[in-house]
């Protein structure tokens, strides 16, 4: 089943991979092949069906075990003809996690989940890297040979159709829908053999994502042009196209398109190294803030905090060779501060130390003390201190100092 909840509240949507046969089930898709498969192998002829290698194909062998032996096509032999036919086969038995809960739980017996090795053990279906070598010898009529590629344009499946296409009793399924089957049967005309199209498009249909969307709830959904209108040749089914409030946005192939989405903050990880090294420092119940000093990386939209490189030793140069190369001085970095100086408590303080004679002014940041004995300006804002104190160091260290007792050091 699909995981959804990954998809909920999302702020864009992106839809595309829907069914391209809309109005074809794909059950009745299987039984209809099921039936053309039988008829043809009764009358004595043999039946191509191109295909992938991997995909459709396993579905296909399993509802045909289940058909074989009711249909009375014990007999008849399969052939699946691929250079990667005899890996495919063997990789879809042991690679669970993508399968339905009933057959990962067949794994783990351990049984095979699909019905195809079974078939394999008896012999009704043979596997074969190309028609050359052993195909060639063991091969007998009439048969079912699955071999690709779909477009009929190359792979073993052209041979098929020289070797059968002149004979009306032979049969050609397409279950592709990704290649129009007139399109890929045009170079071989005239064609006596018959031609079947059963596609199988397991993938959602209109009133499945319509149901989707309305579980899922995006904000704005992004799909291509064709969702947004039925099909040509249909435009009276309005089931077969998308309607959603607010209508979703289309495109073009070769299209741009603003998304409107527009994000304030990026997720940044932290490499464990630099986060040992960090320092916390409580500045409120329950919050602490760290300075951090990293090199930022950023690939592939994500990013990361990392350590800062250590300089290379200077190589040493001609003129003086040195016996030990000193390690260059790294300075650590100045304490961040943070917090307001209190205007009466700062005032209460001066007065302690001795400064008694000041003029506040207000200002629109803030406000300036002028300390008319010592002919100094303290100006208090929001952003920064500024002490303006000419020829004596002694009393801007002061109250350097006693300004510091206000703010937190980070």
């Amino acid at each position: 089943p699909m995981d959804q909840s990954s998809l909920k509240n999302s702020d864009v949507l992106i839809l595309t991979g829907l069914t391209q046969m809309p109005t074809a089930n794909p059950d009745g898709m299987l039984g209809e092949f099921c039936s053309n498969l039988a008829m043809t192998i009764r009358a004595g002829g043999n039946v191509l069906v191109p295909c992938y290698s991997s995909g459709v194909i396993y579905d296909l062998l399993e509802c045909l075990y289940q058909f074989i032996e009711s249909a009375s096509l014990g007999t008849t032999p399969f052939y699946f003809i691929s250079p990667v036919a005899n890996s495919s086969l063997e990789f879809s038995q042991i690679f669970a996690e993508w399968l339905c809960h009933n057959k990962q739980t067949k794994v783990y017996l351990p049984e095979p989940p699909f019905p195809h090795a079974e078939l394999i053990q008896t012999n009704k279906l043979k596997h074969y890297p190309s028609i050359h070598g052993d195909f060639s010898s063991e091969f007998r009529q009439p048969c079912v040979v699955f071999t690709g590629h779909p477009s009929l344009r190359f792979g073993d499946v052209v041979h098929f159709m020289e070797l059968w296409g002149k004979s009306s009793l032979n049969t050609i399924i397409f279950t592709e829908p990704d290649f129009s089957y007139l399109d890929a049967l045009a170079p071989y005309q005239p064609l006596a053999m018959k031609c079947v199209y059963c596609p199988i498009d397991t993938r959602l249909n209109f009133h499945q994502v319509s149901k989707l969307l309305k579980e899922v709830q995006p904000v704005h959904v992004v799909c291509p042009e064709q969702y947004t209108q039925p099909p040509l040749t249909q435009s009276h089914r309005s089931d077969l196209m998308l309607e959603l409030q607010p209508p979703p946005m289309p495109y073009r192939r070769c299209s741009v398109l603003n998304l409107p989405f527009r994000r304030r903050y990026e997720r940044v990880y932290i490499l464990p190294e630099l986060a040992n090294s960090l320092v916390p420092s409580e500045i409120k119940p329950g919050i602490s803030v760290a300075t951090v000093s990293a090199v930022l990386h950023s690939k592939d939209n994500k990013h990361t905090l990392q350590s800062v490189p250590k300089p290379p030793p200077a190589p040493p140069t001609k003129k003086r060779k040195r016996v030990m190369e000193e390690p260059p001085v790294v300075l650590a970095p100045k304490p961040l501060l943070s917090g307001a100086v209190p205007l009466e408590a700062f005032l209460a303080t001066l007065q302690k130390h001795g400064i008694t004679e000041v003029k506040v002014e207000e200002t629109a940041d803030g406000h300036i003390l002028h300390l008319q004995a010592e002919d100094t300006l303290i100006q208090l804002e929001e952003d920064g201190t500024h002490i303006v104190c000419d020829n004596n160091e002694p009393l801007r260290t002061t109250l350097r100092d006693l300004v510091l007792r206000f703010l937190q050091k980070l």
